[in-house]
């Protein structure tokens, strides 16, 4: 059985900030126990990591690679249509987070899981991959471009999850937003990752029918424990 260990925490419906705040939080706990171990200690602590699963208010965020002009309506205006607008430090362009899209935060040291982004950014796609291919969606990835997307290879490509992450001493944090019943409407606002040539979709939209938002976190969950070899934990 896998020795590591994930503690799950399920957020509800949050505010971004509360949740970013709280990812910095735990990210500052990983990484002091990193610097500490570092120290004269008799015996090292293994670091926590988290999985940190959540919904957001309507909201923008942009990130270190962001270029205003995705953004194709004024702050005010957005703030009029109820959507809060926050620049970040993943890495990335711009992309909207909002009520039926599940947006996962996994918060982990990958000294224990292995110490390269890149292949931390195809496990993160390969959960989602997995996911589709449950509700009979064939989903897939794009050379070069981070996410996970359908029809990959046509001129009908479209992204079902974005990723942007930041990583910081092998820590990550920041994760991935699936959409599942996402009024992709909001995408009208922005220039979704900064790619003019590629549409975005959701589960909800390629079904024809409403998902069941708890049973896609199960899925989430089940292929996380099974593509980062872990043990999970949940956290109320």
């Amino acid at each position: 059985m896998a020795d590591k260990q994930v503690i799950i925490r399920d957020l509800g419906n949050m505010p971004y900030s509360y949740a970013w705040k709280l990812q910095e939080q735990l990210f500052k706990g990983i990484t002091d126990i990193k610097l500490k171990n570092r120290g004269p200690v008799v015996e090292a602590e293994i670091p926590p990591n988290y999985f940190l699963l959540v919904e957001h208010p309507p909201v923008i965020t942009l990130g270190r690679n962001a270029e205003e002009k995705n953004m194709l309506f004024s702050e005010a205006f957005l703030q009029e249509k109820g959507v809060e607008v926050f620049h970040i430090n993943r890495g990335g362009d711009i992309t909207f987070h909002g009520p039926g899209q599940l947006v996962g935060y996994p918060i982990l040291d990958l000294d224990q899981f292995g110490t390269d982004i890149g292949k931390y950014l195809r496990n993160v796609e390969e959960v989602i991959i997995r996911v589709c291919a449950d509700y009979g969606i064939v989903a897939g990835r794009i050379a070069g471009v981070t996410g996970v997307w359908l029809d990959g290879g046509t001129a009908q490509a479209r992204k079902i999850c974005a990723i942007g992450i930041r990583a910081s001493r092998w820590i990550t944090m920041h994760g991935f937003a699936f959409n599942v019943n996402t009024d992709l409407n909001y995408f009208n606002y922005i220039v979704p990752c900064g790619i003019t040539d590629k549409g975005v979709t959701s589960l909800q939209k390629e079904l024809g029918r409403e998902v069941d938002m708890e049973k896609v976190k199960e899925k989430v969950l089940l292929y996380f424990r099974e593509v980062f070899n872990c043990n999970i934990r949940f956290v109320h």
